[in-house]
Formats: C-alpha cells, sequence, structure tokens
C-alpha cells in the first residue's frame, strides 16, 4: 500500500538566500514562523529570507544534527480530525554550529544580508526577575558581562553581532521574539540592554535607541514529539527524527517594527497591527489561562491526555464557567473580534483527539506561567470588587498539584525547574495555606488581600480533605 502524499516545497530552495538568523530550533519555530515563510516563499516572494538555524543549548546541537542529514528540511504534521496532512517545510536552508563562545553565530548575525534575528527561547528563557528586570544575578548572565566577546546565552551573542555590526557601519537587525509571553518584544528589549549596561553602557544605549524589538503574539499547539509523532512520519513514507506535529490552527499577530526590512508575512495571513497587546492580552488570559485550567484537575484525576481532560464533564463545565463569568468579561476588547466566538474555537482546539495533547506538557512550569497567565485575572476582577472564587481555585488545583501526589495517591514526577521548592511549599500550605502565597514572584501583594487568602485556604483545605471530583460537583452546584 502506498504512503500518503506529502507536501514538497513547490519553489526552487536552490534560489533561496538568508535574511533571518533564528535561535531556538525547537517544534513551535518550525510548526510556526518556518511554516509562514514556507508559504510565502511558495507564492514565489521573499525568497531573500530564508532562514539560518542556531542555538546556544546542548539540545540544540542534536536538533542540528538531525536536520542537516536531511538538508535542513521539517517534516510538520497537520493533526486534523479530518485527516492527517504531511509537508515538508523548506524556509531554512542552514544550522550554524552550536559551540562554547558562540563565535559562529556571532559572525552570522554580523553578515549585513541577516535583517532579523528571531528567538525560541522558552517563556522562562528570559532571565527575568520577579519585577520584570534582568535578573544580573543569573549565573549565565553574569558569565556573559564578564565575558561579552565569548557569550554563553542567545542575548550576548545578539549584543556581540549589533557590536561588531556597529564598528562596520552596517545598520542593525531587528531582535523578534516569538515566544509566548506578554510583551515579548519589551521583555527582549529590557534583557539585552540591561545585558549591555552590565559591561559597555554605552552600547547599552546605543542599542536602546537604534535597534528594534517588535511585540508579537503567536498561536499553535505544537506537541513533543515522541513515538507516537515518528510513527506518523513514517506512515507518510518519511523516515525523520524530528518531525513536528500541530494542529491547524495557527496565529501570528506583530507590531510592524522593521527598519531594516521584513518578508511580506501579511500575505500569507500574518496579521500587522499596533494593537498587540489586545490580542496577547485574549490569548494568554482565554487560552493559556484556559490550559491551567483544565490541566491541573486533569492531573490530580491522573487524566494523560487533553482532549481525555476535555471530555470530563467536570472539567469542561470548570473551564466553561470561568471562562464565560471570571476571564472573558476583565479581557480589553480586541479589533475585529468577537471573544465568544474566539473561546469556542479554542474549546473545540483543546478538544482535538488528534493533537494528543498531555495534561502533564500543560502542568509544566506552572511556576514561571500562573502569574502570566492566572494571576493577572485574579487581580483584574479584584479590582471590580469582584471574589473570583473559581480562578482562586484553579490557584488552588496547582498547588495541590505541586505537593506531588494525585488524588489516587499515584507519584507526580518532578513538573516545574523549582519543583523542589514547591513540593515543599505545598505541603507546608497543606497546615497553613497563607504559605503558598508567600512566593511574591507568583502572587506579588495578593498574599495581603485577606478575602482571597481565605477563599484560597478554603478551597485549598476541600481539595485535600475531599478531593478533586467533589470540590468541582460543589462549585459548579454553588
Amino acid at each position: 500500500m502506498s504512503s500518503p502524499a506529502v507536501s514538497l516545497p513547490s519553489y526552487d530552495r536552490s534560489t533561496l538566500t538568508p535574511g533571518i538568523v533564528h535561535i531556538g530550533l525547537g517544534n513551535f519555530h518550525r510548526a510556526h514562523q518556518a511554516v509562514y515563510l514556507d508559504d510565502l516563499f511558495a507564492l514565489g516572494e521573499g525568497h531573500d529570507w530564508a532562514i539560518i538555524g542556531a542555538g546556544v543549548r546542548p539540545a540544540d546541537a542534536r536538533m542540528r544534527e538531525a536536520l542537516l542529514a536531511q538538508d535542513c528540511l521539517s517534516t510538520v504534521i497537520e493533526l486534523d480530525p479530518a485527516g492527517r496532512r504531511a509537508r515538508r517545510v523548506g524556509a531554512m536552508i542552514d544550522f550554524l554550529p552550536v559551540e562554547t563562545g558562540n563565535a559562529t553565530l556571532i559572525a552570522a548575525m554580523a553578515k549585513p544580508e541577516i535583517r532579523i534575528v528571531s528567538l525560541t527561547v522558552t517563556e522562562g528563557g528570559y532571565f527575568m526577575d520577579p519585577a520584570g528586570r534582568l535578573d544580573t544575578g543569573a549565573a549565565e548572565i553574569a558569565a556573559d558581562a564578564a565575558n561579552p566577546s565569548a557569550p554563553g546565552t542567545a542575548f550576548g551573542a545578539i549584543l556581540a553581532a549589533l557590536k561588531a555590526r556597529r564598528a562596520a557601519g552596517i545598520a542593525p537587525f531587528t531582535v523578534m521574539s516569538c515566544d509566548n509571553l506578554p510583551g515579548n518584544g519589551s521583555v527582549t528589549r529590557q534583557v539585552v540592554v540591561g545585558l549591555a549596561r552590565l559591561f559597555d553602557p554605552e552600547l547599552a544605549a546605543w542599542v536602546d535607541a537604534h535597534v528594534a524589538f517588535p511585540n508579537g503574539m503567536v498561536d499553535r499547539i505544537t506537541p513533543a514529539t515522541g513515538e507516537r509523532e515518528r510513527a506518523m512520519a513514517a506512515a507518510f513514507g518519511i523516515a525523520d527524527p524530528v518531525p513536528v506535529t500541530c494542529e491547524p490552527f495557527r496565529q501570528w499577530v506583530l507590531e510592524d517594527r522593521f527598519p531594516a526590512g521584513r518578508p511580506a508575512l501579511e500575505k500569507v495571513g500574518v496579521v500587522f497591527t499596533d494593537h498587540v497587546h489586545a490580542y496577547e492580552t485574549m490569548k494568554i488570559r482565554i487560552l493559556n489561562g484556559g490550559h491551567a485550567i483544565i490541566a491541573y484537575p486533569g492531573g490530580l484525576m491522573d487524566i494523560d491526555l487533553v482532549h481525555e481532560a476535555m471530555e470530563e464533564p467536570l472539567i469542561v463545565a470548570f473551564l466553561d464557567r470561568l471562562e464565560r463569568e471570571e476571564i472573558i468579561p476583565i479581557v480589553p476588547p480586541v479589533p475585529d473580534t468577537d471573544l465568544g466566538d474566539y473561546y469556542r474555537v479554542i474549546r473545540a482546539r483543546f478538544s482535538n483527539p488528534e493533537v494528543a495533547d498531555t495534561v502533564r506538557r500543560l502542568c509544566l512550569d506552572g511556576s514561571n506561567r500562573q502569574p502570566k497567565f492566572i494571576v493577572p485575572s485574579i487581580r483584574d476582577n479584584r479590582a471590580t470588587g469582584r471574589l473570583p472564587k473559581g480562578l482562586i481555585l484553579a490557584s488552588a488545583l496547582w498547588c495541590r498539584y505541586c505537593a506531588g501526589v494525585t488524588d489516587s495517591g499515584a507519584a507526580i514526577a518532578p513538573n516545574d525547574p523549582n519543583w523542589d521548592e514547591l513540593s515543599a511549599r505545598a505541603r507546608a500550605a497543606k497546615a497553613d495555606p497563607s504559605v503558598w502565597f508567600g512566593m511574591q514572584d507568583v502572587y506579588g501583594n495578593l498574599g495581603a488581600d485577606v478575602e482571597v487568602v481565605a477563599a484560597f485556604s478554603a478551597a485549598l483545605d476541600a481539595l485535600w480533605s475531599r478531593g478533586t471530583r467533589a470540590v468541582l460537583t460543589d462549585y459548579l452546584a454553588g
């Protein structure tokens, strides 16, 4: 039996020349930015905007080896319930060596044809402290400040390349974060400029004045790759150790601030707008917040897959109620968007059985995600005088999950960079729930809000004494 058809690049890849260096070649980039560029190249446009891949972590070296062995082609499989579709994405034409000191990466970014440097280094990869500033005490940042000519971080490498361009009289490239965090461009500016201030204040002032850091909102559910995903590629006749699977939906919203030029991505569905923050708030509160709302009860109820959590009536009713009553009402208006329609699309996306995204992945890194995805909605409700008991329960569910054992008694493997600290705090919170609000990097001054802490304490006590299923049942009945 023949394999299903695979879409191949319809353009001559030998005509591509580089315009972008992208740092962090994980699944999301290859299913998102690279796909948009592949679509643009297929229109016969933008062939001088091909991607050179790069990385600064050991895992990037393994990805480089795999992708170079297949001519930098990525297999992207869209998991549509109506039928899977596979394509080979050809937007990347090279992958730089991953090396100590990043000399090759710096030299590549210093070349005049590179007009954009983009990044996907994960939400937690920006070295930000709880106040939203560069964590100058981070070991990697301190090392870069002490040895800026051989930096270990992406941000140090960007600075070294910008310094080389300025010395050569070459205009700076645009730095474009594609990570899922609020104000990603503004955050990147703070990190890059903040690092430069540690060793060259004059360079810092020049970067702040002359380098563009556009904000953007990105969206596409992209599960991790394992044996299931490799088997999917094999079913299409492709032997690929690093295929990417993703949902059919994708969205990209960008500020149009690219003084060195940019590809015409508006021709393939990218929205350029001055209102990125509105789109971003919508997505972070409704989608990412929604992920957290279903993840922790799902984890505590021993549910493995996201679509299975969406088949549990208690969890989906909990999600619906929080979105309808506590999240959507405090999301600011978004141009040309009905928030109710947006949520209905998200609900369908969460329910897609083909994606087979894991509850554990959604539970990952709550210490970094909760203060971005859940706590702001609690704050905004409090500003209106409302006590959002559902969102507070969602935060209590996270605390209960971090204690490291499900309602059935099964162990939860560590699932956060700060897992040891979180677990100790979660166990202490069983006796004194206010301990949990001692994490000011997560909750800020919410621990001083007596009503919030009381509601959290009641929810956490009920979760320990009666279990997730009973607590959700009572909440929904009320």
